[in-house]
């Protein structure tokens, strides 16, 4: 993916919008419940990956996923859990919740790829993270506690953001290994995407029967599997070549400002002054650190230019 910084911060945004529609959605679900939801949309994903990927490699698409390596299976595994436990969550408890337990993962991206990869983190990137930690504890403190929510979603959802950090890190350690041995090939994860769609259609099976979604549900389900997973997930992927994982993340947060508005609109669920004020300082940490990387790398091609 050979697109400039700039661009790819853009289009990562619009990730986070596609990922964001899951809840106000999910919302509106007839009678799919748990693991039925889970498996419907991680089928419709798969079905809507192999499609694309048959597009752009044709058969060759096989011969990757049994020549793509440890790597590609542990990505596709940490693939199959995000996309399990997210659904099952968001079906057990409130969705600011879920968002919320998941708004730890620029944190943990961050943690990983300092030390597993050694990265430096600039000090704007740990200050945003915290800005924007604040920001969303402010913003859903009191729904995600209130009377009624459940810990077991909580839970559940907290393995979602160990499974992202741990598969943005291994992308970045394979772009990097790349980037310094040109004799080493280059990570092909995009069948990993549909190998973890796989993977969560069919644990997801034995647990959903009976089935009970109407033709309402499926359509949704749908749209869920297609718009909000199989597209902006190879989309991600390949946005990895560009953006380094703490900021992927950080930028990812954008999905809990975009969910709650969703839901605000296209379910009823008001988030109140403390919680607008709350999404506040989420975007304008987000806006400011990509702000202070844009001088940084203006200043830097001057600084060549007149060198």
């Amino acid at each position: 993916m050979r697109i400039s910084h700039s661009r790819a911060v853009l289009l990562m945004v619009l990730v986070t919008m596609m990922w964001s529609i899951a809840g106000v959605v999910t919302r509106h679900l007839e009678a799919a419940r748990s693991f039925e939801v889970t498996f419907w949309r991680s089928g419709f994903n798969a079905l809507a990956l192999t499609v694309a990927l048959l597009a752009m490699r044709g058969p060759r698409l096989w011969a990757d996923i049994r020549s793509g390596g440890w790597a590609q299976w542990v990505s596709g595994l940490c693939w199959a859990l995000m996309y399990t436990n997210f659904m099952v969550a968001i079906t057990l408890t409130t969705v600011a919740t879920v968002l919320i337990t998941m708004s730890i993962a620029p944190l943990l991206t961050a943690l990983f790829a300092r030390f597993f990869l050694g990265h430096a983190l600039p000090r704007r990137t740990w200050v945003a993270i915290a800005v924007a930690g604040v920001g969303i504890a402010w913003m859903f403190g009191r729904q995600a506690f209130a009377p009624g929510a459940s810990m077991t979603g909580a839970l559940v959802a907290l393995v979602v953001p160990f499974a992202g950090a741990t598969n943005w890190t291994l992308l970045q350690h394979l772009h990097q290994r790349r980037a310094r041995d040109a004799a080493v090939a280059a990570p092909d994860m995009l069948p990993a995407v549909l190998l973890g769609a796989l993977m969560s259609t069919l644990v997801a099976l034995p647990l959903s029967l009976p089935f009970s979604a109407t033709a309402h549900d499926l359509s949704l389900l749908g749209l869920l599997g297609v718009v909000q997973l199989a597209i902006p997930c190879l989309l991600v992927v390949g946005l990895t070549r560009v953006l380094p994982a703490p900021e992927i993340s950080l930028i990812g947060l954008l999905e809990v400002i975009f969910g709650v508005l969703l839901t605000w609109v296209g379910a009823g669920e008001a988030p109140g002054p403390t919680a607008l004020a709350g999404g506040a300082l989420v975007l304008g940490a987000l806006l400011f650190n990509e702000w202070l990387a844009l001088r940084e790398r203006t200043a830097a091609r001057v600084a060549m230019r007149s060198t």
